[in-house]
């Protein structure tokens, strides 16, 4: 296993897999081969590498989907969800003539009763093993998941769904999986909303499940409430996170860059293209990640410096086109500098970013969003933040977002001011960008119906911040009120109870001597889960390294349906007015 998937999350789901699956397999010695659908493809492939697999005698991963050549001689390893398509596609590879000697049936979650027998009748006879693993989850990061479904969104906020509630009782089951996987039983508790029931909803299915899960444990015995909490909310609780322009590496480079699929294409003046998957097992990544971008530029450079002095190269400009001469003329010197320039490119191509647009635009949205400006003044007159950024030559895209961020600083204007805002923009045909983030309990329009959504705010002003990044995402209030037990009860109200020792920071651990702040001795401490429906940005999955970091004596994870990106939450929140299978993307135009 590579280093940066040694740790949180990942490691977790790698060794239940050994535990479950891979020990099945040990007791036979022969080869065999591994069959995955899209999930679970997707699942091994974020915790474990072929070589991973091969030392413990899986020697072929194929596509549950894709036509096989039969190997009779063989024993097969089914690692699938629990659909009726999997289990359709699995009895085909047996009927009318077997494709494998035996076959191993391992299932994310709990198989329905109609498609395990079917599975049964059909080839039960070819069947050595036949189990349920409870890992219907993605690890993403440490201490970040997502339940693979940016589908999600659609389904629970557009008024036009027919599913929501099938989605709903989904995602709580991929709740349930998490805690097992995590071997925790938590408390629930869930953001109330007088404008939304979503996270109560989903608070009342994953506590009903967690109870039915947890009626008996291994020993026959009802398991008891562990030193952990789930939080869940909704979106719309903070809509500013997910649309401003942050700062940070991460945050910036999935913003601003063009990366698909944690896929970054480094392009250079002297080679060829070159792509770098930006995941835990490249350090430099991990490192960087949750940095300020004048940060992260300085470090990279000060790090190639050293290994072209280490080469007695010149002290002269660093540029990726110098490194490229260095690394022809020194193989050696190729693999330590590999690494590097992928940063450093993919750092300058975020400055270049920022030089060109966003460091203008940075002041009047951290001005709209903190409600105050760089010397601590408060704004009086929003509008006046906000029209200069109308009146510049940005794209419509940048446009859009400070549109919204002023009106979610005033909780809502009117609709007079709202139709001006839309012309300015020219997003007349297109005005649903704004319109629809009233479907996630958000005020668009100044109306009685809506209560207030301005919430207390912790003060940050003696904190050190680069004056482009004042703001802080909300979900930090959220958690670090959590972890010391400052929750409002009426606002936070408890699905059901943790047990009463549990105070976050702990009035019992607190207390004790912490060694340092390696994960395997936070396990001693408690856990704070916070699920976020219909999306987590980067700057929030942040905010759950940062309290993990301060307070160390509880470990945050945070997870979602699905990681945001501003641009792609703006094509969902227009899409919720389309029709189900409806697509569009959004334009990025300047209008000079």
């Amino acid at each position: 296993m590579a280093t940066g998937s040694d740790h949180g999350l990942k490691r977790i789901v790698w060794k239940r897999i050994k535990d479950t699956i891979i020990t099945d397999c040990r007791k036979s010695e022969v080869w065999k081969i591994l069959i995955l659908d899209s999930f679970t493809t997707k699942l091994l492939s974020s915790c474990c590498k072929m070589s991973d697999l091969m030392s413990e005698k899986i020697t072929i991963v194929e596509d549950l989907f894709r036509s096989r050549e039969p190997v009779p001689e063989m024993k097969a390893i089914y690692f699938m969800a629990p659909t009726a398509k999997c289990v359709d596609a699995f009895i085909a590879d047996f009927k009318p003539k077997p494709k494998y000697k035996a076959a191993y049936v391992y299932f994310t979650d709990y198989c329905p009763d109609d498609l395990f027998n079917n599975m049964k009748r059909c080839c039960g006879m070819y069947i050595r093993v036949c189990k349920e693993i409870n890992m219907s989850f993605m690890p993403q990061e440490a201490q970040v998941f997502t339940c693979n479904n940016p589908g999600a969104f659609q389904s629970i906020y557009s008024p036009k769904s027919q599913d929501k509630q099938k989605t709903l009782e989904t995602l709580a089951d991929q709740l349930v999986t998490l805690c097992a996987t995590l071997d925790e039983y938590p408390g629930v508790r869930y953001k109330k909303d007088s404008n939304m029931e979503n996270a109560k909803t989903l608070a009342e299915l994953v506590d009903d499940k967690l109870a039915r899960h947890y009626e008996l444990d291994d020993s026959g015995k009802k398991k008891e409430k562990t030193q952990a909490q789930l939080l869940i909310l909704e979106r719309g609780f903070d809509p500013v996170s997910p649309i401003l322009h942050e700062l940070t590496y991460q945050a910036m480079a999935y913003d601003l860059v063009d990366i698909q699929s944690d896929t970054y294409t480094c392009k250079t003046k002297d080679g060829p293209e070159k792509q770098a998957w930006l995941n835990e097992d490249d350090m430099l990544w991990v490192k960087l990640r949750h940095k300020h971008i004048a940060e992260v530029s300085d470090q990279i450079r000060k790090l190639v410096k050293e290994i072209s002095a280490n080469k007695k190269q010149s002290d002269g400009k660093i540029t990726i086109s110098n490194l490229a001469q260095m690394m022809k003329k020194m193989p050696s010197f190729r693999k330590q500098v590999t690494e590097k320039t992928v940063h450093l490119q993919l750092a300058e191509d975020c400055m270049q970013h920022f030089q060109n647009n966003v460091e203008k635009l940075c002041k009047a949205e951290q001005d709209l969003a903190v409600g105050s400006d760089v010397e601590g003044v408060k704004v009086k007159d929003p509008m006046r933040t906000l029209l200069p950024v109308l009146l510049h030559p940005y794209s419509t895209h940048d446009k859009i977002r400070a549109v919204l961020l002023y009106i979610f600083s005033v909780n809502g204007t009117t609709d007079e001011n709202l139709s001006k805002l839309i012309q300015h923009v020219k997003i007349e045909d297109e005005r649903e960008f704004i319109l629809n983030w009233k479907e996630l309990g958000v005020p668009i329009i100044t109306s009685s119906s809506f209560f207030s959504r301005k919430t207390t705010r912790r003060d940050r002003s003696q904190d050190q911040t680069y004056n482009l990044s004042r703001w802080t995402p909300v979900i930090k209030d959220v958690m670090e009120d959590a972890v010391e037990n400052k929750l409002d009860t009426k606002e936070w109200p408890h699905q059901s109870e943790c047990p009463a020792a549990w105070n976050g920071s702990g009035a019992v651990s607190a207390r004790q001597k912490h060694k340092g702040s390696a994960q395997d001795e936070r396990r001693t401490g408690s856990r704070l889960i916070v699920f976020v429906l219909g999306g987590i940005s980067h700057s929030e999955m942040r905010c759950a390294y940062e309290v993990t970091q301060a307070v160390k004596s509880c470990e945050v994870i945070i997870g979602s349906s699905h990681i945001l990106t501003p641009t792609g939450l703006l094509n969902d929140i227009k899409a919720l007015s389309k029709a189900p299978m409806e697509t569009f993307t959004i334009e990025e135009r300047s209008n000079a």
